[in-house]
């Protein structure tokens, strides 16, 4: 039952935190106004039933003598004096009725019975229960009959209080917009700060003013982005001294396998030093392209930058093709997107055998730029997870077949540096399609 109650309340609950405390503290207010609002109309009915309790006691008491005093010619002038707003005089035994069906009703009769006195053999009868409208029968000293008409009502509302009202709940809306947006504000800057922040950590600092707990926020905040951006420069610090420090013993034994006798073990030590090399380039490489957003961006040709980068491959023999691209300009950081669509492309050549690269602007106006094979493709599940470093299909750690797993990743990377993104789908028809997107 508590699982049905917490799905029922997400589906009804906004999805953001400054909908969720607006909904809640207007719902609190306006609660709380209507049971004061409740409470006040109570009170209110109840001073109204007592005053006129005690009006209709001590008037009638004494409007009742007057008439008793008075001729019976002259009777009928004082009626209009003694009227009041929720009752009358009536000279005669006024409408047959029904028994008295309010507590109220019966209370009014006790009391001016207990006003005038037992001579005037007061008694009640009920005319109608909506609107309430009751009599109330006297005898004079005389015997003529006296009839007192009772129509209780309730004071009517002023004119101004409806716009009171109003006003009042257009100032709630107001202060709960005000505060919410104050108290959300802290949390959505926060937010921005992270989705601005870059590989390199060298996204804007958060202000560190406001309430206490904003600028303690905020100082952890900027703390973190400070301690990454140093672990990703001592990464790079380290990944630059190994590859300096083995590029000499690399050297070295690649100089010594050089001199030794033609055959196959010669081969293999060789092969295996290459590897070396290759696998220190990558990691280096991988390191680096980290601080690709470093570059100064340019306004280039889209179409001619795309041009450049097939004819490169063209000449040396790389079956690489332009099959999409856009007329216009865009301001992007060059020599960085070269290295990506560069990793992409030879991604692409070696897992599919050929590469289409083609350019266009998406729905946002959004650079998107794609490189695409016919190779195997990659399971849906693996998509997301060959972007990350040194992940391969393969279990086997031959070059020829899994590769070092740091090409794909390289490109994510350096992509995320610039401010893109890269994603990766299986292709209809078979192969891959890698898309970077440039805002």
């Amino acid at each position: 039952m508590s699982g049905l109650a917490s799905m029922a309340s997400k589906r009804w609950l906004p999805r953001s935190m400054a909908s969720r405390l607006y909904l809640i503290i207007l719902a609190g207010l306006l609660l709380a106004q209507g049971l004061s609002m409740a409470l006040q109309s109570y009170e209110r009915y109840q001073s109204a039933v007592s005053v006129m309790l005690n009006t209709v006691e001590h008037e009638v008491g004494t409007s009742v003598a007057i008439l008793d005093r008075l001729p019976a010619q002259e009777r009928p002038n004082w009626l209009g004096r003694l009227q009041r707003d929720n009752y009358r005089f009536l000279l005669g035994t006024g409408e047959p009725g029904k028994p008295l069906a309010s507590e109220r009703s019966r209370e009014v009769i006790r009391r001016i019975a207990r006003e005038v006195g037992p001579d005037y053999h007061v008694y009640g009868d009920n005319i109608s229960v909506k609107p309430e409208r009751y009599q109330v029968h006297l005898t004079l000293h005389d015997g003529s009959p006296l009839t007192l008409e009772v129509t209780p009502y309730m004071a009517p509302v002023a004119s101004w209080l409806p716009v009171v009202l109003t006003l009042q709940l257009l100032l709630l809306l107001v202060c709960t917009w005000a505060a919410v947006r104050f108290a959300t504000r802290p949390l959505t800057q926060l937010a921005q700060a992270a989705d601005s922040m870059t590989p390199t950590a060298d996204g804007p600092r958060m202000s560190e003013k406001g309430p206490t707990e904003v600028a303690h926020a905020a100082v952890a905040f900027n703390t973190m982005q400070e301690r990454v951006a140093r672990h990703l420069k001592e990464r790079l610090h380290i990944l630059a001294s190994i590859s300096h420090d083995l590029q000499t013993p690399i050297t070295r034994m690649r100089l010594r396998a050089e001199n030794l006798d033609e055959g196959e073990e010669r081969k293999k030590i060789l092969r295996d030093l290459h590897e070396m090399e290759h696998l220190v380039r990558e990691g280096v490489a991988y390191a680096r392209s980290a601080h690709g957003g470093a570059e100064t961006p340019v306004r280039m040709n889209v179409e001619a930058f795309l041009e450049s980068l097939v004819f490169d491959y063209q000449d040396v023999g790389k079956p690489v093709t332009l099959s999409d691209s856009i007329d216009g300009a865009a301001m992007v950081r060059q020599q960085a997107l070269r290295r990506v669509l560069g990793n992409l492309v030879d991604n692409a050549i070696k897992y599919g055998g050929a590469a289409e690269v083609g350019a266009w602007r998406n729905a946002q106006g959004a650079l998107c730029i794609a490189v695409s094979d016919r190779g195997p493709g990659i399971p849906e599940e693996e998509l997301e997870q060959v972007l990350q470093p040194f992940y391969r299909l393969e279990a086997s750690r031959n070059r020829d077949t899994g590769g070092a797993g740091l090409g794909l990743a390289i490109a994510a990377q350096l992509t995320r540096a610039i401010g893109g993104n890269l994603t990766l789908a299986n292709r209809e028809g078979g192969g891959l399609v890698a898309t970077v997107t440039l805002s």
